[in-house]
């Protein structure tokens, strides 16, 4: 009993010493129940025909209606096929280029105040507002003041209006994006690079590895696992892509390329006349399912392939 007792009263000050910790920890635990666990309390908007003066629970269950009419839709496989091909040529191609240009700076063999101004060059992109960087390129692909068309029409090419052409878009999409957000990204694998020390490189040169070998045999294995853990974060956004540019950059002349799930949940959801907040509540509930159902999926083939997975 004694035994109990003093337990208790242990417990009973590490308790105390910890309210404080406790007390920080509100915030960021009535933040995520708010916007993360509240809202989905409006799934089941997916399943009902939703009339906003019913209300959610007023309103008549229609089951996989809204579904059905989204997957039988004749925009369905264009819309799709869109968001997958932009989204899988921005992960590929991000990818790629972020790790280059990681391993190219930790390449550098100059002084520490030009690596740092590299560094810096570079990652100024990502602090531009989203607005500014879609004006800049709209800006750049004028037919008749951008430097790009300038540029092809001195070469022989014909005044055109890059925007305008749909098998342009996924491209102006993907690499301006990876302009912007290129640099930004290089940080955790400079990160991961830095981790691994100078032994390695040092017990190398010795035995007389170039710096190609050095590339191949240290850093691409130091940062080998932080790409896996990193794709499969991302896969979690493949359906899920971003309107917010996409609706800049969209016109009517590159509509069959730039429409995307969540520009079209958009425009059924909110810009249209009357909006169809069931259908593109089921859009997004499909949205959130196949990218769980990615995440999951990748992290078990990583974790068997690799042995580096998220969990």
């Amino acid at each position: 009993m004694i035994g109990r007792t003093s337990r208790f009263n242990q417990y009973k000050k590490r308790l105390f010493k910890l309210i404080p910790l406790y007390v920080m920890l509100i915030v960021p635990v009535a933040y995520v129940l708010i916007f993360c666990y509240y809202p989905m309390y409006g799934a089941q908007i997916a399943f009902r025909d939703y009339k906003t003066n019913l209300g959610i629970t007023g309103s008549p269950w229609v089951g996989m209606k809204n579904f059905i009419t989204f997957f039988t839709s004749r925009n369905f496989l264009r819309i799709l096929s869109n968001t997958l091909t932009l989204s899988i040529y921005y992960l590929i191609a991000n990818t790629l280029v972020v790790v280059i240009l990681s391993l190219l700076i930790h390449s550098l063999d100059g002084s520490r105040f030009y690596k740092k101004m590299v560094q810096t060059v570079i990652y100024l992109p990502h602090f531009i507002s989203m607005v500014v960087i879609v004006g800049i390129v709209l800006r750049m692909l004028n037919p008749h003041l951008g430097i790009l068309s300038r540029a092809i029409q001195a070469f022989g090419g014909t005044d055109r209006d890059l925007m305008g052409v749909s098998p342009a878009f996924p491209h102006i999409y993907v690499w301006s994006g990876i302009w912007q957000s290129a640099g930004w990204g290089t940080i955790i694998y400079l990160a991961a690079l830095a981790s691994a020390g100078t032994e390695l490189h040092e017990a190398a040169m010795i035995d007389g590895a170039s710096r190609f070998r050095r590339l191949l045999h240290i850093d691409i294995p130091t940062i080998m696992p932080t790409i896996v853990i990193i794709l499969i974060m991302n896969m979690g956004t493949i359906i899920d892509i971003g309107y917010e540019k996409i609706l800049l950059m969209q016109n009517s002349l590159n509509l069959s390329a730039s429409e995307v799930i969540s520009t079209y949940v958009y425009k059924m959801g909110i810009a249209n006349n009357i909006p169809d907040y069931s259908l593109s509540t089921a859009v997004g509930l499909f949205n959130s399912v196949v990218s769980l159902f990615l995440v999951v999926t990748v992290n078990q083939i990583a974790k068997k392939v690799s042995e580096t997975s998220l969990w």
